[in-house]
């Protein structure tokens, strides 16, 4: 299947010291992709001259003819108000990148750059699908089963979700966790403070009404924030600012960890071989949790697919953000939730 990747080349912390790295290595390996390097022109032609310099690539005419590069004048900075952006920023590589996708030159874009103002520029450019609200942030996480992970949204997008939004989360995250993954019956989760049905606000407890009158979904019921890594469930949905306080919280406990390891591991001589005869089990712990593996946020419910990488992904971490886009391409994610959406939500909604 071909498909168009467009990317906003200039974003992010390291913008094309990465993104035109991690273009290059995904193109290698997936030799039916083609991707739009969105950007100074310029600056890309010199960084795409200087990695194939560096790097003698068998095929390297042919990765060469795999990419485009579309020009625009404008970057948008990690700092700057969505707002702004918007209003004055029409020929950012970001604006740029989404209006590909709208106009159909593209399947998807990916971005490292400021997650409000990709949201929305995305919201405005591509709008929501009929029947969704809002649009909701996904992303996925490893659990203790190293053949699972667990999809959890919104992080982040809406910070004052109403019942029908979190059923609504709920029916794309299901949706997304059967196609993407391969789950015949996603098991749904609702974030809260306990699993008794007595417990939690108006707000989830609304929620879990929904869900459970609808058949369709496997709602397993209330989730705490310890079982988001069991693997027990497939998908837990949540309010944005809820799952943007547990992402972060993730990941500081994971910086956390790996400090205190390098920092136990070095405190003297024999913490120093103790490390040499563990290398094997820390670097296979290293590699199963490291972040960048799951890199690749998707905004839900938008008529177009987005792809939100971490500002500071490394090369590696990029390309998988880039994978994800791919992977939604082939599953068709935004048509197949317009239709699923379209059918669940003609059933009347409790207010």
């Amino acid at each position: 299947m071909q498909m168009i990747i467009a990317v906003d080349a200039m974003g992010g912390d390291y913008g094309p010291d990465v993104t035109v790295p991690a273009t290059i290595q995904i193109i290698e390996k997936n030799p039916d992709l083609q991707i739009i390097l969105v950007g100074d022109q310029e600056i890309l032609q010199k960084k795409i001259a200087g990695y194939f310099a560096q790097n003698r690539l068998k095929n390297s005419e042919e990765i060469k003819s795999k990419i485009t590069i579309h020009h625009a004048s404008e970057k948008v900075e990690m700092d700057e108000s969505p707002t702004k952006v918007l209003r004055n920023k029409k020929d950012s590589s970001m604006r740029v990148a989404i209006n590909l996708v709208k106009n159909g030159t593209a399947n998807a874009c990916v971005s490292a750059g400021n997650t409000g103002a990709l949201m929305a520029t995305a919201h405005f450019v591509l709008k929501t699908i009929p029947g969704v609200d809002r649009s909701a942030i996904e992303s996925t996480f490893p659990t203790i089963n190293p053949q699972k992970h667990v999809r959890m949204l919104d992080l982040g997008a809406n910070v004052d979700s109403t019942a029908n939004h979190l059923y609504q989360f709920a029916i794309m995250g299901s949706l997304v966790a059967s196609n993407l993954d391969n789950i015949a019956h996603p098991k749904i989760g609702l974030l809260n403070v306990g699993e008794e049905e007595i417990k939690g606000n108006e707000q989830v407890k609304q929620t879990a009404v929904l869900l459970s009158q609808n058949k369709k979904i496997n709602y397993i019921g209330y989730v705490e924030g310890d079982d988001i890594f069991k693997g027990d469930v497939d998908v837990v949905v949540c309010d944005g600012f809820i799952g943007n306080v547990a992402l972060k919280t993730i990941e500081g406990l994971a910086k956390l960890i790996v400090t205190s390891l390098k920092r136990n591991f070095s405190r003297n001589i024999f913490t120093k071989l103790s490390a040499l005869i563990a290398m094997p089990v820390l670097k296979k712990l290293s590699k199963e949790f490291d972040p960048g593996r799951y890199n690749g946020a998707s905004f839900l419910g938008l008529q177009g697919i987005v792809i939100k990488s971490h500002g500071g992904a490394n090369i590696p971490a990029f390309a998988n953000a880039i994978k994800e886009a791919t992977l939604q391409v082939k599953n068709n994610v935004p048509q197949k939730i317009r239709d699923e959406v379209s059918k669940m939500l003609q059933e009347p909604i409790a207010q």
